[in-house]
């Protein structure tokens, strides 16, 4: 080969090997990792949007949506913007959650998952073994463990060896001036997360004092009952000497809470109701709506709206702005895609310029932060435990006012 040749090949290998240098390494130019680009980060949602009983999380995906509008207005995350496709609606339907998963990562090729918010997450194992950070609401145990999946307040039904959040035990005690002596009865959805939710339940309550009277996970998961009256009945029987137990406890969505707590009251039931997800002034627009839920205590892991402190205040204008500068009703599930996002968001900034996943695990090993809407936030830590805290606030008279102050709690060991 004549010598100029042999030159010019030798500097066109060169050149090969400085780009793809330059690729893997996160340059400016990189495109090796997915969804990343020189400018851009591509994150998807999966959210429960529609559900055969009628349940909604769609606005988990407005929450999310705000958050990360936010950090693109102040210039995006070290200096990519957030290019957020919006949620994948899986309709509270595993096949379709796996399916949704699967679509983000091989079709749409996003970086990240964030939020992921629904009864059901078959598409867990998938997105770990392709390495997708995953962030959502830690309500099931696929965000106990796993290394790249995130509950944003850390993981709230651990496995053997984690801990237990004790917010509604401890907040309920408090409303009923202390748990001896007092009785409380637990139902749930017959699934596995209303299984899982009693068993974590009956240990959390026992644990705070209380007597627990009854604890079954077995009103039908996928058919909402049209008669309530056997399940009153039981319950109305269940506790001390046959008598009503002192606090009945709900785990389960909106439209059967509206016909078990209808149920109770017709039956006479002057006791506690309380239930973790009926935090919504959007309810309140019908009126056989509000009278179910008047006097319920709702759980809630995070600062309840009616706090003024300047994280709140932030949240209610950046939801003010997604939604074209208009006033729309706050919901806990617009909160829940916001703090999903906002921690994907944080860990991401840590991780640096050279966004992989590698950096972006590493990152979150040992994040830490303070005073979220959240309360303090730690991993690892959240891959076992939540994160504590949390407050109580009642409906009475159409509005929801806070009965127990959003308070961290110690944590007791699960086992």
């Amino acid at each position: 080969m004549p010598r100029a040749l042999r030159v010019s090949a030798a500097a066109f290998a060169l050149f090969l090997v400085t780009a793809c240098n330059s690729a893997s390494t996160g340059g400016s130019t990189s495109t090796s990792v997915r969804g990343v680009t020189a400018d851009t980060i591509k994150v998807g949602g999966i959210v429960s949007m529609t559900t055969a009983s009628g349940y909604s999380k769609k606005d988990t995906d407005l929450g999310a949506r705000a958050r990360y509008d936010r950090a693109n207005a102040e210039g995006g995350i070290n200096g990519r913007k957030i290019e957020y496709l919006g949620a994948e609606d899986d309709g509270q339907d595993p096949a379709r959650n796996l399916a949704a998963a699967r679509k983000l990562v091989q079709q749409d090729k996003v970086f990240a998952v964030s939020p992921m918010s629904s009864v059901t997450f078959a598409g867990a194992d998938f997105l770990d073994s392709q390495k997708v950070p995953t962030v959502g609401w830690g309500t099931l145990p696929s965000f106990c463990g796993p290394a790249h999946l995130y509950g944003f307040n850390g993981c709230l039904v651990p496995t053997p060896g984690g801990t237990l959040n004790q917010t509604w035990p401890e907040g309920l005690a408090a409303v009923l001036g202390g748990a001896r002596g007092k009785s409380v009865a637990l139902i749930a959805g017959d699934n596995d997360a209303g299984k899982f939710g009693i068993r974590t339940f009956t240990q959390g309550f026992k644990a705070a004092g209380f007597q627990v009277a009854y604890a079954k996970a077995v009103v039908p998961a996928t058919s909402m009952p049209s008669d309530w009256s056997a399940y009153t009945k039981e319950i109305l029987r269940s506790g001390p000497g046959g008598r009503a137990p002192d606090a009945v406890v709900s785990v389960m969505q909106t439209p059967y809470n509206i016909g078990l707590f209808t149920s109770l009251k017709r039956s006479g039931y002057k006791g506690v109701i309380s239930d973790p997800t009926d935090y919504d002034p959007g309810l309140l627009a019908k009126d056989a709506t509000k009278q179910a839920l008047d006097g319920v205590h709702v759980l809630l892991q995070f600062q309840p709206f009616e706090a003024d402190t300047p994280a709140m205040r932030r949240f209610k204008d950046d939801i003010k702005k997604a939604s074209g500068g208009t006033e729309v009703p706050l919901s806990m599930h617009m909160l829940t895609g916001y703090m999903s996002a906002d921690l994907f968001l944080s860990i991401a900034t840590k991780a640096g310029k050279d966004l992989t996943v590698e950096s972006f695990q590493q990152a979150a090993d040992g994040f830490s932060d303070t005073g979220t809407l959240v309360g303090d936030r730690a991993l690892p830590k959240g891959k076992k435990e939540s994160f504590g805290c949390g407050a109580l606030v009642r409906l009475k008279n159409g509005r929801y006012e806070v009965a127990v102050p959003f308070t961290c709690y110690p944590p007791i060991p699960f086992g």
